[in-house]
């Protein structure tokens, strides 16, 4: 019978890290980078794949690389250079929009302050959280639909809602590694914890794992 409780949730997390090897690694998490850039590439992540991000974004940032340029952007060709990442006229609309907010509010300085970002058009926690812990190194957890799922999942947490699993993981983990959770519950979430087809039968969860148990290991559709 499986054992419904968990390791600890800092071992949890190791044991995904060594699962993906080299992928499980994180990006360093420091201060210094451009928060404008990192604010952009977030929003043109939104719902769009990782390989067409790591091609868009750039394009983006080769047309408008700084808020003032971004607040006077032609907007239909920052749509055209958008369009390969999905919802290109929303997302065109949200970063010339933000831009100008930066720009008349915060002196074209993106803020280090997460209300100050939530006020931002189109900037949600996620958003938010991720300029926080990338741009200023400041220890925050980006929730996405991977992070909730995962660690809802392994029975980490038990919450309904991204902003209550946040929190919630707050109080399992050391703010030292809060900006690193999202990057490696992410690829293990697209890459073994799936959203369908979890392949139970490759993680070393199994034997605690309440899907596993529910799945009988053998990796059947789960929600």
């Amino acid at each position: 019978m499986a054992d419904p409780s968990p390791p600890p949730p800092l071992e949890v997390l190791g044991e995904m890290r060594e699962r993906l090897g080299e992928l499980g690694v994180p990006e360093p998490v420091r201060s210094g980078r451009d928060p404008f850039r990192v604010l952009v590439s977030t929003v043109v992540s939104l719902r769009t794949r990782d390989a067409v991000t790591a091609r868009v974004a750039p394009q983006v940032l080769d047309l408008a690389p700084d808020p003032g340029s971004m607040a006077r952007v032609d907007p239909e060709r920052l749509s055209k250079v958008l369009r390969p990442a999905g919802f290109y006229r929303r997302k065109a609309g949200q970063l010339i929009a933000l831009a100008r907010e930066v720009e008349r509010r915060f002196e074209g300085r993106v803020p280090d302050d997460l209300e100050d970002l939530l006020s931002l058009p189109g900037v949600g926690r996620k958003t938010a959280n991720y300029v926080l812990g990338m741009a200023f190194g400041v220890p925050s957890i980006c929730v996405d639909v991977h992070v909730h799922r995962v660690s809802n999942r392994l029975g980490l947490v038990q919450t309904s809602t991204p902003e209550r699993t946040e929190a919630a993981l707050e109080e399992l983990f050391p703010p030292r590694i809060w900006s690193s959770i999202n990057h490696v519950m992410v690829r293990f979430g697209q890459r073994v914890c799936r959203p369908v087809g979890p392949l139970c039968g490759e993680c070393s969860f199994g034997e605690w794992c309440p899907e596993a148990s529910s799945a009988g290991g053998s990796g059947k559709e789960a929600n």
